[in-house]
C-alpha cells in the first residue's frame, strides 16, 4: 500500500475544505431566498402606502384653499402691510384703559395664597338740563333716584366701589353711593350692595350672599353708570320704585350641563323697604307715592312666606362670530302693603342683541339693540278703618322699553329708544282715577340720545325725552339732559 506523503495529506483536506464551504454556501443561498422575497413585497407596500398619504395630503392642501377663496375679506388672514397699519393705528390712538389694569392697594399673605383688594374706584354722574314743565312735574316724570331730576344741575349718583378676594373660597363687593337730593338739598349715603360670591361649589352651583340688586331682566342688576341713557325706563320705576330692586337675601345660581351659556337663578330676599316698592315698602314710601292711592298697611314676617322669592332664566349664544344674543325670563313673587292677604307678582322677558365685526377697534363700530317687556299683578287686600272702604282689587301695570344705540366711529355713538306703559284696575282716594296717577297712567316716551367717550374715564352724553302721559295738564312734555361722567380707579366689570 502505498503511503501518502506529508505534502500530499494536507494538499487534499485544504480541497475538502474548499468543497465542503462551496457546498454550504450555494445550500444557505438556497434556503434564504424566500425571506429576501418577502422583505421585497413589504418595502413596496410600504411605498405604496407613502404614496397614498402623500396624494390625501394633496388633495386637503386644495380643500384648504378653496376654503379660504371663500372667506369674506374681513375674515382672511391679514397681510403683513395691514397688520402694520393696524399696529401703528394701536399706537397713535389714546391710552388704553385702565378699566382693566389690577390695582393691588392690599394685600395679604397667608400660607402659599395671596389674597388682594383687586379694584378700587369711584364713578361720578353729574346732569344739566332744562324741561318744558316744571320742577314738581319733573319729579314725576323722572321718577327715578339716580334720574336728571330738576332745571339746573343735578348730581346723579357718586358711588365707591371695592371688590377683592376674600379667600380661595370667596369674591367680596361694597358699592356705597352718593346724592344730593335735588328739592331739600340734603345729602344722602346709601349701601347700594355689599355682597360675597362663591367660587369653588361643585356641579355649576353658586351662592350670592348679603345685600343685592335683584337679578331681574337687564336693567335692574346694574349700577347707573352702567345705563346707557340717562335716566331709567319708566316701567322700571313703576315696579321696582325709585332706587330700584334690592334687598338683603341668598340667591343661587346654577350654570346648566347644555352646550350654550344658560344660568338659572333662584333667590330669597327681604320684602320690605322702599328698595322693594311694590313689595311691602314702608309708610315714607307710600306717603310720596302710593301705589294705586291704597293706604300703606305694616306687615311683619310671620314666616318664610312674607318673603320675596325671584326666579330667572337667562341664555346667551353667538349665531355668528360678530352677533352675541342674550334673551331671559324673570318672576317675582311676594306680599305687598295693602293687607295681610295682599300680594305681588312680576313678570318680564328682556332681550339683547350685541354685533360687532372682526375687525372693530376698541370696540368700535357696534350695535346693540335691547328689549324689556315686564308686568305686575298688584293684589290689594280690602281695606276698611271706619271711614274709608276700599274692595279687594288685583291692579295691572305693563309696559315695556326698546332701545338701540350705534357706534359709528371711535368714541361716538347715536341711539334712539321708545317705552310705553300703561295698565289696568283703578287708583283710588289722591289719585281719583288711573289717568290722574303719574305712576300707573298711560305714557309713551321718544328719548334720542348723542354720546361721546373722550376716553375710558369719562362720558358726555347729550339727551331729549318727548313724554305723552296722561296725569300731563297739556299731555306733552319735553325735556333736555346733558350729562358728565368720570371714573377714578379701576371699577369691576359688571355682569355681563
Amino acid at each position: 500500500m502505498r503511503t501518502l506523503s506529508t505534502t500530499q495529506l494536507s494538499l487534499m483536506t485544504m480541497m475538502s475544505l474548499v468543497a465542503l464551504v462551496l457546498g454550504t454556501g450555494v445550500t444557505w443561498a438556497q434556503v434564504k431566498n424566500p425571506e429576501l422575497e418577502a422583505l421585497k413585497q413589504v418595502v413596496e407596500e410600504l411605498r405604496r402606502r407613502d404614496a397614498e398619504k402623500q396624494k390625501k395630503l394633496e388633495e386637503l392642501q386644495r380643500e384648504i384653499e378653496a376654503m379660504r377663496s371663500q372667506l369674506p375679506a374681513a375674515a382672511k388672514p391679514a397681510t403683513p402691510e395691514v397688520a402694520l397699519e393696524k399696529a401703528l393705528k394701536e399706537i397713535e390712538a389714546p391710552a388704553p384703559t385702565a378699566a382693566f389694569v389690577t390695582t393691588d392697594l392690599f394685600s395679604r399673605q397667608a400660607g402659599g395664597t395671596t389674597f388682594r383688594l383687586i379694584d378700587l374706584s369711584l364713578d361720578a354722574l353729574f346732569a344739566a338740563g332744562s324741561s318744558t314743565e316744571r320742577e314738581a312735574t319733573i319729579q314725576k316724570l323722572e321718577g327715578g333716584d339716580h334720574d336728571p331730576r330738576k332745571r339746573g344741575f343735578t348730581v346723579q349718583n357718586v358711588e365707591l366701589s371695592l371688590a377683592g378676594a376674600v379667600d380661595p373660597y370667596l369674591t367680596g363687593e361694597a358699592h356705597i353711593t352718593y346724592l344730593i337730593d335735588p328739592v331739600v338739598g340734603d345729602t344722602r349715603v346709601e349701601l347700594e350692595e355689599a355682597f360675597f360670591t362663591t367660587q369653588s361649589l361643585p356641579y355649576g352651583l353658586q351662592l350670592k350672599g348679603g345685600h343685592f340688586l335683584t337679578e331681574f331682566g337687564q336693567i335692574n342688576p346694574v349700577h347707573p353708570h352702567a345705563w346707557d341713557w340717562l335716566d331709567q325706563p319708566v316701567i322700571n320705576t313703576r315696579l321696582f320704585g325709585p332706587d330700584g330692586l334690592r334687598q338683603a337675601g341668598l340667591r343661587v345660581g346654577w350654570l346648566m350641563p347644555v352646550p350654550w351659556y344658560s344660568q338659572l337663578y333662584v333667590g330669597a330676599q327681604n320684602a320690605n323697604g322702599e328698595i322693594a316698592a311694590s313689595f311691602m315698602a314702608n309708610e315714607e314710601f307710600f306717603q310720596k307715592q302710593p301705589i294705586g292711592g291704597r293706604p300703606f298697611v305694616r306687615r311683619d314676617v310671620r314666616n318664610l312666606s312674607d318673603l320675596l322669592y325671584s326666579l330667572r332664566w337667562e341664555n346667551s349664544w353667538n349665531p355668528s362670530d360678530t352677533v352675541t344674543t342674550k334673551f331671559g325670563l324673570s318672576g317675582l313673587f311676594g306680599p305687598n302693603a295693602t293687607g295681610s292677604d295682599g300680594d305681588t307678582r312680576i313678570y318680564g322677558a328682556d332681550l339683547k342683541l350685541t354685533w360687532r365685526p372682526t375687525t372693530s377697534f376698541r370696540g368700535w363700530p357696534f350695535f346693540l339693540w335691547q328689549s324689556e317687556a315686564m308686568g305686575r299683578d298688584y293684589v290689594a287686600d280690602r281695606f276698611f278703618n271706619g271711614t274709608i272702604d276700599l274692595p279687594r282689587e288685583t291692579l295691572r301695570d305693563w309696559g315695556l322699553y326698546t332701545q338701540a344705540l350705534y357706534g359709528f366711529q371711535y368714541g361716538w355713538a347715536a341711539g334712539l329708544r321708545y317705552e310705553y306703559a300703561s295698565g289696568s284696575g283703578a287708583s283710588v282716594l289722591i289719585y281719583n282715577g288711573r289717568a290722574n296717577d303719574p305712576f300707573r297712567d298711560t305714557r309713551h316716551r321718544i328719548s334720542p340720545l348723542l354720546a361721546w367717550h373722550p376716553s375710558e374715564f369719562s362720558r358726555i352724553r347729550l339727551q331729549y325725552n318727548y313724554d305723552r302721559a296722561d296725569h300731563l295738564e297739556h299731555q306733552d312734555a319735553h325735556s333736555v339732559w346733558l350729562g358728565v361722567e368720570f371714573l377714578y380707579g379701576a371699577h369691576p366689570a359688571h355682569k355681563y
